[in-house]
């Protein structure tokens, strides 16, 4: 890989990251329903990343789990965006090794839905310890881990994250490819 390539792929990776931090920072369109929490359009630059390669969807993760922290979620929010790093990291693997999975809207729409279950997983896998470590606010346990945790933080997840990816695959496939190079864009073209 060549200097130029390199540098893009940092720059790339670097715009993602900062929108991965403003998004929860400053999105108008935020619910937090302790353990949960919605923020609309809170995983587009870690899909967009995943579209890239393996280490650009980390790195945005990480950076996105950071805006949770900076814009003063609650602990909990925070541990769950930090579980993006999973999700992110074996999506953007899979896409790596099968190229075609975007470029067509039935792959795509599997992957997604497939992606958004590891997704739910890993943050149901968070949310766990906390209800049953007595964690969080008496209304959680009158609702029972069902309700609480796999519906709100599990199926909740699975609609947030295919919603996200939606919005990332549109945006992908606008992106003039000749702005990235055909090593960054091969990937999802």
């Amino acid at each position: 890989m060549n200097k130029t390539l390199n540098t893009k792929k940092m720059v790339i990776a670097a715009l993602l990251c900062a929108i991965g931090i403003v998004i929860p920072m400053f999105s108008p369109i935020k619910i937090v329903l302790e353990p949960a929490s919605f923020t609309l359009a809170s995983h587009v630059a870690i899909f967009i990343a995943m579209f890239i390669s393996p280490s650009t969807a980390i790195f945005v993760a990480i950076g996105s789990a950071l805006g949770f922290l900076l814009g003063g979620f609650p602990l909990l929010v925070v541990l769950r965006a930090f579980s993006h790093v999973v999700f992110a990291g074996l999506g953007a693997l899979y896409i790596q090794k099968h190229q075609n999975t975007l470029s067509n809207w039935k792959s795509a729409t599997i992957f997604s839905f497939v992606i958004a279950l590891i997704h739910a997983i890993g943050e149901v896998l968070i949310v766990a310890p906390f209800y049953f470590g007595s964690s969080l606010s008496q209304s959680y346990y009158n609702s029972g881990f069902v309700t609480s945790v796999m519906g709100l933080v599990g199926l909740g997840t699975i609609v947030h994250s295919m919603v996200d990816f939606t919005i990332s695959k549109y945006i992908w496939d606008a992106i003039p490819k000749r702005l990235l190079n055909k090593e960054v864009s091969k990937v999802a073209s």
